[in-house]
């Protein structure tokens, strides 16, 4: 900050700066120059491997540095670019802080050294842990925007979620406003229609700013937007407010912020700012833009330069001297160097950190406080009746739980409620929710799988407790990004500032007979394959009620698997065992006891193995054990190697296909630990490497059926 401004004689107008005083436009300059310098330091650091990787905002800092001029730190909600390190100055951050990103540092308040610099993260200001992949952001956005109207109509959601694990960091205001920011190019994403689809038709306070300076690395935007202006282009949004500015101006800038905060603030809608900017430095270190940028175009540009307009701009307004204006740039370069220094003799964090924040350190769902005893009441209840039963105690309880997916809602139409029966989920698995709890609380969303699970978790990390739905397993690869990269890594990322323990129930498997292609998948193993994210399959209706209320109590990401298949069986139902039953994750059931063959496996297998347990000893004598895992990350090695220890002949069974299916890492630990308990080779038994099919002969040629579990433990046995 500038300490001593010199005072001028001339009587100072505001008004013809947009009410402005002398200080705040002599600060939108020591901002710009810094975020500049801190620029060209990390270039040098980066050429010098002090730093690692460099990415810039040259070009964008006037319209960032007036947004931080009219949003508010931690008050306001920030989902940066990488280009914001101008916003980030005028919010707070400070420039040794930036300096830790770049050295990879101990204290770095972004990640810990976990990402790269300008991937923007600050706790105390509400500005959240940004990732690489550029786009899901805006969902994040859309669902923190939710949760602030959502706290406004459920006060005691808020102090329930001020009373869970990191809940001193969450907050909300009548009129806060939810900023992200993303480049022109990221606008070809569809997760930034998702976003705005949702925004606007939820009149959400989401301030939308796409920074323009023309390209998507070498990708030019008319080569990204029809038309090449994408503010005209969304142009009919209902209640979007939308504004085009030269983002080279501070002046004219911070006009086109304000109008569109206060859109915000007053609760009319979302808005979205379209900023010209420029880009004079390549993409990043790794890029060189002369490839495809020619000389004149980038001359040409060169002229649009903020910084040097804006430093004439000021002496010319007689609002600094030039000589006033060389001390404010030397005081700036002061900074850098000292800041850097510091930086470059920060601690760094130790190898054993790496673990830290991979799953929730105040929370353990294998903990023992989950190990309960049923207290049945009622008559017998299928699984799909308990997913419903459980969800309905649980949302008693807990405000913060709001329940959405496509068909979720008895009726999103609530005039008509009481005229229908009601949806409730395609498998009737939320039937009677919205009525109980009303549609704040039980909504249907667009058909956009991606925008279920982003939005979740925006509202997550605000202090909500999203149970979304993915109707289909078939259907949840529009969300891996959005799983796999954002919900399961925030925690981690972020060094443990963030987080965001969604619960995620997933329709899954086959057996349906003309399931086919598109609605029998399993591919479990995709999701066991990432850190962070826990993973449970129930076979049973006791399981289901168990398992889904830990997942919802836990402070971690589940990914809640429930079979299609048995949603109505006879076989698995149970009474209900009352509002507080729980089971730990990671603890497996022993189905059966036996002496002779293991079968390990869960879901729609689990009773296969049971029809085949009872021939084989009723046929043949044969003794077999079988261990359904129910939780499958984490999952119960004690109890793997207690069954091995005990038969020394083992099967893994389960419905995804034979190879690189989630058997295969079972299978291999077994052998890599347990050889010397082994009388003979581990078997698998599971799906064929083809697709299932939807004529039902097919089908039972595919998936893993009773004949195959028979036959694999009579050889197994005879080894």
């Amino acid at each position: 900050m500038l300490t001593q401004t010199k005072t001028k004689t001339s009587k100072f107008d505001a008004t013809k700066y947009q009410g402005l005083d002398r200080n705040t436009l002599i600060r939108i300059y020591r901002l710009m120059f810094l975020s500049r310098r801190l620029d060209d330091r990390e270039i040098q650091l980066k050429r010098q491997n002090k730093i690692y990787f460099q990415i810039s905002g040259a070009g964008h800092e006037a319209v960032l540095v007036a947004a931080g001029l009219v949003l508010k730190p931690a008050y306001d909600w920030f989902f940066p670019h990488y280009r914001d390190r101008a916003l980030m100055l005028a919010l707070g951050v400070t420039p040794y802080e930036m300096m830790l990103e770049g050295v990879g540092a101990k204290d770095d308040p972004a990640s810990g050294g976990r990402q790269m610099p300008s991937h923007w993260g600050h706790q105390k200001l509400n500005v959240v842990s940004r990732s690489s992949p550029t786009g899901t952001q805006f969902l994040h956005a859309v669902g923190s925007a939710e949760a602030s109207l959502y706290y406004a109509k459920f006060p005691k959601a808020f102090e329930q979620a001020r009373k869970s694990p990191l809940g001193e960091t969450v907050a909300y205001k009548p009129d806060d406003v939810t900023y992200v920011s993303a480049g022109d190019g990221t606008t070809s994403e569809g997760e930034f229609y998702e976003a705005l689809n949702t925004a606007s038709m939820e009149s959400l306070p989401v301030l939308f700013h796409i920074e323009d300076n023309g390209y998507a690395i070498s990708v030019p935007v008319e080569r990204q937007t029809p038309g090449g202006n994408i503010s005209k282009l969304v142009a009919n949004y209902p209640q979007m407010h939308i504004e085009e500015c030269d983002g080279t101006e501070p002046l004219e800038s911070y006009a086109a912020m304000k109008r569109a905060a206060e859109h915000c603030r007053a609760r009319k809608g979302p808005a979205l700012v379209h900023s010209h900017v420029i880009r004079p430095y390549s993409h990043s270190l790794s890029d060189d833009e002369k490839l495809y940028r020619c000389e004149a175009e980038r001359e040409q540009e060169s002229r649009r330069d903020p910084l040097p307009k804006y430093g004439l701009f000021l002496v010319r307004e007689g609002i600094l001297e030039e000589s006033e204006l060389n001390a404010l740039e030397a005081e700036v370069e002061r900074e850098v160097a000292e800041a850097t220094d510091r930086a470059l003799g920060a601690e760094l964090p130790s190898k054993d950190s790496i673990y830290q924040w991979v799953y929730s350190p105040d929370l353990d769902p294998r903990g023992k406080q989950f190990e309960t005893e049923p207290k049945y009441q009622g008559a017998p209840k299928t699984m799909v009746e308990m997913v419903s039963a459980t969800l309905l105690d649980e949302m008693q309880t807990d405000d913060r739980i709001v329940v959405f997916g496509e068909d979720v809602a008895d009726c999103s139409r609530e005039d008509s409620l009481s005229l229908v029966k009601g949806k409730g989920g395609v498998f009737k698995a939320t039937s009677g929710l919205q009525r109980k709890f009303g549609y704040a609380r039980v909504f249907n969303t667009p058909l956009a799988e991606a925008n279920i699970v982003g939005r979740a978790g925006g509202m997550a990390l605000r202090g909500l407790k999203p149970v979304p739905e993915i109707q289909f397993f078939d259907y949840i690869w529009p969300a891996m990004m959005q799983l796999r990269n954002e919900i399961a890594v925030l925690r981690w990322r972020s060094a443990g500032h963030f987080k965001a323990p969604i619960v995620v129930r997933v329709a899954i498997g086959g057996y349906l007979t003309g399931g086919a292609i598109y609605h029998s998948q399993c591919g479990e193993v995709t999701f066991t394959h990432v850190p962070g994210l826990r993973v449970v399959m129930p076979s049973t209706a006791l399981d289901v009620c168990g398992l889904l209320r830990t997942a919802i109590r836990s402070d971690d990401p589940v990914l809640f698997l429930e079979h299609k298949h048995l949603y109505r069986q006879p076989y698995n139902r149970s009474q209900y065992p009352g509002a507080d039953f729980t089971i730990p994750f990671g603890k497996a059931r022993v189905v059966r006891e036996g002496t002779d063959v293991s079968i390990i496996t869960y879901g729609a297998v689990v009773h296969r193995a049971e029809v085949a347990a009872a021939e084989l000893s009723r046929d043949a004598g044969i003794s077999v054990e079988i261990i359904d895992l129910r939780s499958l990350s984490p999952y119960d090695w004690d109890a793997i190697a207690a069954t091995v220890r005990k038969t020394s002949r083992v099967i893994v069974a389960y419905e995804d296909t034979l190879s690189w299916g989630y058997g295969a890492e079972i299978a291999a630990r077994i052998a890599d630990e347990l050889f010397e308990e082994l009388d003979a080779p581990i078997r698998r038994v599971a799906a064929t490497d083809t697709f299932c099919a939807y004529q039902p002969k097919l089908e039972d040629a595919i998936l893993p059926q009773t004949e195959d579990l028979v036959r694999a433990v009579r050889d197994l046995a005879a080894f």
